[in-house]
């Protein structure tokens, strides 16, 4: 493929919560036009006059003059040249009915957090396999950052990843702005899967402070969980580059896990006080990725074989209904 990084490149945000609604803020500091899939027109329209999503980082205003959105998918998809995927997993499939547009000529970039349920692929996996897109035309986008302090244009670093590193550099161009840092590097399988697991250990951390366990208890938690991704990564996609990026890959997960931002904490907190799933999902009116991924993984390490005792604990509450409390007590006894 022709490459499409070039100054008149279309860059289009296929999702309107709060992550894509921090991307498109983003791509209008640095892009002369960005395109913005949002399914509901009330919402467009709410946005039109108001110049914020009602829903989502309402004090993020949007410059609605370059603001090209549209409730048609295949509009925004024919019309972008560079399309970042950025819906909750759980919908991405639903989404994807809807698609009739050809990807053909399109470099695709997921900034989903989450594997595709019941499928246990990652998108990066589902347009190669159901859309036969190469990876060379795949990228990702992924944190230690927050939705909510890109809206209050606090300092921010994205990590961005593509399959060659001068097509990851041109990607992560599209993105650098005054209070956003960029780091580059081409492990794609090692960032998407690290976005996703990290998710299952912020559930952990605020479980575990419902349940009254401390600060050292915490850094314990996190520094295993940190190992726990890098045993998972490595037996399931070995890749010699990958200990020069665990960094970032750190780095998300200490944010995810310890800020008041992270749903995923916010989640695993209801839990831990006695919250069902299903209530805390209505609660927060959020998706919790986590959860999910949580099922994924299971599955997924069926082949595997990984010890993964936190992610497995995890399972154990969410999907098997077990007592936080007295799987927390067993969990304290494997940790080291």
């Amino acid at each position: 493929m022709k490459s499409i990084f070039h100054e008149n490149t279309k860059y289009a945000v296929i999702g309107s919560g709060s992550w894509a609604t921090a991307l498109v803020k983003i791509l209008l500091d640095t892009q002369e036009e960005v395109l913005w899939y949002v399914r509901d027109q009330d919402i467009i329209n709410f946005i039109i006059q108001n110049k914020h999503n009602p829903h989502y980082l309402q004090a993020a205003k949007l410059d609605i003059r370059r603001l090209m959105m549209s409730a048609d998918i295949n509009k925004v998809i024919r019309e972008g040249d560079v399309l970042i995927f950025c819906i909750p997993s759980t919908y991405f499939i639903g989404e994807m009915i809807q698609m009739a547009a050809p990807l053909d000529n399109k470099f695709i970039v997921t900034a989903i957090k989450g594997l595709i349920p019941e499928r246990n692929i990652s998108v990066t996996e589902y347009f190669n396999r159901i859309h036969n897109i190469p990876y060379d035309n795949i990228g990702v986008i992924a944190g230690p950052v927050h939705a909510e302090e890109v809206a209050m244009e606090r300092l921010s670093y994205l990590s961005v990843t593509c399959k060659k590193e001068r097509t990851a550099r041109k990607l992560a161009e599209a993105f650098r702005c005054p209070y956003i840092r960029t780091s580059t590097g081409t492990d794609i399988y090692g960032l998407e899967y690290a976005v996703v697991l990290k998710n299952i250990y912020a559930i952990a951390s605020g479980m575990s402070r419902a349940l009254g366990y401390g600060d050292n208890f915490q850094a314990v938690l996190v520094s295993c969980a940190y190992q726990e991704i890098r045993a998972f990564l490595n037996r399931s996609y070995p890749d010699k580059g990958r200990n020069t990026s665990l960094s970032g890959f750190l780095g998300d997960l200490l944010v995810t896990c310890y800020s008041q931002f992270s749903r995923n904490r916010s989640f695993g907190n209801m839990i831990g006080q006695g919250y069902s799933t299903k209530t805390a999902q209505l609660e927060m009116n959020m998706v919790a990725e986590g959860y999910y991924a949580t099922s994924c993984i299971h599955e997924i390490n069926k082949k595997y074989k990984v010890d993964m005792p936190i992610a497995d604990a995890m399972y154990k509450v969410l999907h098997e209904f077990r007592s936080p409390a007295i799987v927390f007590k067993a969990l304290s006894e494997q940790l080291k």
